[in-house]
C-alpha cells in the first residue's frame, strides 16, 4: 500500500492496541450510546408532544438533540463493530462520507448552542420585546443557517481529501475517519488544506463560541441587577446547564481542532474524541433538559397517565 496513492480502503485502527482487551470495551460503549440515543429520542418527542414546549428554546434544543443523534451514528456504531471484529476495513467512500457528515453534522450542533445562547440573551435581557425578536420566522431561519451552512461549506473540504494522493499508507490511528489522521496519510502538501480546516475551525467553531460567551456575559450582567435571590437563582439554573454542556463540548472540539497543524497526540486524540462522540450526548438529556421544571412536569405527567392505565 506504500505505493497506492488511492487505496480502495482504508484499516481503522481503533482500539486495537488493547489487544485482546478492547472487547471489554463493547459493553459500556455500547450502554452509554443506547442511553444517549434514548434519552435524546425522549427529548425531541417531548418537544413535538407537549404543547407548553413550543418555545424557540425547545425548538433548538429539539433540533440539537437530533444533531446529538445523528452524530453518534456516524461514528459509534461502526466503532461498536469493530471493537468485535478483526477487519476493520472502511471503503474509500464510505471514509469520506463519514467524514463530511460527521463534521458538517459536529459544526452544525455548536451553531445551534449558539442559537440557544441568543434565545436566552433576549428572554433574559429584552423580555418585553422577545415575542418580536425571537418569533418562529426568526427562529426558523437561525436553525436554517446553522444546518445549511457546515454541510456547504464542508463540500470543498471532502472534495480535497477525496483528491488527495495517499502514498503513506492506508492505516487510519483513529476509530474513525478523523481529519488529522488522514492528513498524516497524505504525501501531498497540505499546507493550504491545514489553513482552511483552521478557518473552518474559526467560523464554526469559535465564532459560535464567542457569541455564546458575549450573550452569556450579558446574561450575568442582567441576572445580578435582579433584586430577587429566587429570581436570580430561577435565571442561574436556567443558564447554568446549557453552559456546562458549552464548556464541555467546546473545550474538548478546541483542543483536536482549533489549531493548525496535524503533528498532534493521536491517542490523546481518540480518547478525547469519544467525549464528543459518546459521553456528550448521553450527558445532554440530564444537563441541558431532564433538569428543567417544564420537563420534570412533563414526564410525571406522563408517569401517572401509565400509572392510571395499568
Amino acid at each position: 500500500m506504500a505505493n497506492l496513492s488511492h487505496p480502495s480502503e482504508f484499516i481503522l485502527v481503533g482500539f486495537s492496541s488493547f489487544g485482546e482487551l478492547q472487547a471489554l470495551l463493547y459493553g459500556p460503549f455500547l450502554m452509554l450510546y443506547l442511553l444517549a440515543f434514548a434519552g435524546n429520542v425522549i427529548i425531541i418527542i417531548m418537544v413535538m408532544a407537549d404543547t407548553h414546549l413550543h418555545t424557540p428554546m425547545y425548538f433548538f434544543l429539539g433540533n440539537f438533540s437530533l444533531l446529538e443523534i445523528l452524530v453518534t451514528m456516524m461514528v459509534v456504531p461502526r466503532m461498536l463493530s469493530d471493537l468485535l471484529t478483526p477487519c476493520k476495513a472502511i471503503s474509500f467512500s464510505g471514509c469520506m462520507v463519514q467524514f463530511y457528515f460527521y463534521f458538517s453534522l459536529g459544526s452544525t450542533s455548536f451553531l445551534i448552542l449558539a442559537d440557544v445562547a441568543l434565545d436566552r440573551f433576549v428572554a433574559i435581557c429584552h423580555p418585553l420585546r422577545y415575542g418580536t425578536l425571537m418569533c418562529w420566522a426568526v427562529c426558523v431561519r437561525l436553525a436554517g443557517a446553522a444546518w445549511a451552512a457546515p454541510f456547504i461549506a464542508m463540500v470543498p473540504t471532502v472534495l480535497s481529501r477525496a483528491h488527495l494522493d495517499y502514498c503513506h499508507g492506508n492505516v487510519i490511528n483513529h476509530f474513525f475517519c478523523d481529519n488529522a489522521p488522514l492528513l498524516q496519510l497524505a504525501c501531498s502538501d497540505t499546507s493550504l488544506l491545514e489553513l482552511w480546516d483552521f478557518v473552518m475551525a474559526l467560523a464554526f467553531v469559535l465564532s459560535s463560541f464567542l457569541v455564546t460567551l458575549i450573550s452569556y456575559g450579558y446574561i450575568v450582567t442582567t441576572v445580578l441587577r435582579i433584586p430577587s435571590a429566587s429570581g436570580r437563582q430561577k435565571a442561574f439554573s436556567t443558564c447554568g446547564s446549557h453552559l456546562t454542556l458549552v464548556f464541555i463540548g467546546y473545550s474538548s472540539t478546541i483542543f483536536l481542532y482549533v489549531r493548525p497543524g496535524k503533528g498532534h497526540s493521536v491517542e490523546v486524540n481518540k480518547m478525547v474524541s469519544l467525549v464528543t462522540s459518546i459521553l456528550t450526548p448521553f450527558l445532554n438529556p440530564f444537563i441541558l433538559t431532564f433538569r428543567n421544571e417544564m420537563v420534570k412536569a412533563f414526564l410525571q405527567g406522563q408517569l401517572q397517565r401509565l400509572k392510571r392505565g395499568a
